[in-house]
């Protein structure tokens, strides 16, 4: 049996609450994490998020593995309210799967993606 990228997104989102844009907005102020994904031409055509900690996809799981020896120092404990961004909201989602199973139950991402928090009018920053 062959797996669809459709089916893959589906597993990763299934039971999971992908905040949106407000949301994810109120618990950034709140201490949550939020991690763009987004590669570094992406987020200077698009601009980026104030106070989000800018993590590419392909060190993701390193830097955020709070047992590892590549971590970043936010990366305290499996508890660490993460919140994935990336353009749209699909990449996002199969990266947060991929932190619960690292053991941090409380990665999610955000539902909409960069595009979705600056048409909802949060705060952006522009692109270099």
């Amino acid at each position: 049996m062959v797996t669809t990228i459709d089916d893959l997104l589906a597993r990763a989102r299934e039971g999971v609450h992908r905040p949106g844009p407000a949301e994810a907005h109120r618990a950034q102020r709140s201490g949550a994490l939020l991690v763009d994904i987004r590669p570094a031409a992406q987020r200077a055509a698009e601009g980026g998020i104030p106070g989000s900690v800018v993590i590419e996809r392909n060190v993701l799981e390193w830097r955020l593995d709070p047992t590892g020896g590549h971590r970043i120092p936010e990366a305290t404990g499996h508890d660490v309210e993460v919140i994935v961004v990336c353009s749209e909201g699909y990449a996002s989602s199969l990266a947060a799967a991929s932190l619960r199973e690292l053991g941090l139950h409380r990665a999610t991402d955000l539902d909409g993606g960069f595009v979705g928090w600056a048409a909802a009018g949060l705060p952006t920053q522009p692109g270099t």
